[in-house]
């Protein structure tokens, strides 16, 4: 099987999931769209869930992993503006709303949103891990609420109310963030 087919096959069914949702999505138009035969996919994937998930895993949503920007704050910052990089994408921004929608009502499909949040957590952690070794977060920090505090105002302001936020707004939102991160580990 061609590398570079399956790849095709990959972005034609994101185009496919962005233009018309996860249940619409005609298996027989991404053959198309990749210029391949449904066979094509059939021979790859067993169900539309799993071409889903291996879509997802290989080209879906990827950050880089975060370098050390020398603080909590600035990795943060730096986190949410890769972060910002990754919802503008028109089919991820589209893609996102219909993934949690799907995960309501399947538990595959919540399996797979698990597997997607699960990547963006662990790159947290090596932002979290950083700040307690520098000493900027307590080590007893509930690692949970933190992980879910990173990207949180962010999504919700770019997925749900269709806003991008400013380099300056960004650097603002790391700011509360880090203030945020820094009470969970006082007890405050």
């Amino acid at each position: 099987m061609s590398a570079d087919l399956t790849i095709a096959l990959y972005r034609a069914f994101f185009e496919e999931w962005a233009e018309r949702g996860l249940a619409a999505v005609s298996l027989e138009r991404v053959a198309a769209k990749a210029g391949a035969g449904k066979a094509a996919i059939y021979r790859r994937f067993s169900s539309r869930q799993e071409f889903a998930a291996a879509a997802l895993s290989e080209l879906g949503l990827t950050l880089a992993m975060p370098e050390d920007h020398g603080s909590l704050n600035a990795d943060v910052l730096a986190f949410l503006i890769r972060l910002r990089a990754v919802l503008r994408h028109p089919v991820i921004r589209r893609i996102l709303p219909d993934l949690h929608a799907e995960a309501a009502r399947s538990a595959e499909m919540r399996a797979l949103n698990a597997q997607v949040a699960e990547a963006r957590r662990g790159q947290g952690q090596v932002i979290l891990d950083r700040a307690i070794a520098r000493g900027e977060l307590d080590g007893a920090v509930d690692r949970d609420l933190a992980l879910d505090l990173l990207p949180a105002p962010l999504y919700w302001r770019m997925v749900v109310l269709g806003q991008t936020p400013t380099r300056r707004q960004l650097a603002v939102e790391a700011a509360a963030i880090t203030a945020g991160l820094q009470a969970l580990g006082d007890g405050r």
